[in-house]
């Protein structure tokens, strides 16, 4: 099935979730925040939220700075 992530069509495996999109990204899901369509996600929900074909995911990596 397709989503978008950041703006790019990905295809996934039905009933993927969140978490396991992280993980395929080999992003790390404790320096993100994420938002699926138009909503923010919270962190403890990634490994039970499963995605549906056409979701819009935002991916926001956070910067340390000093």
């Amino acid at each position: 099935m397709q989503i978008t992530v950041n703006g790019e069509a990905r295809e996934i495996s039905v009933g993927e979730t969140l978490l396991a999109l992280l993980a395929r990204l080999e992003i790390d899901a404790r320096k993100v925040a994420v938002e699926r369509n138009l909503a923010i996600v919270p962190k403890g929900n990634y490994a039970d939220t499963a995605l549906a074909p056409g979701d819009v995911i935002e991916i926001v990596h956070f910067i340390g700075g000093g």
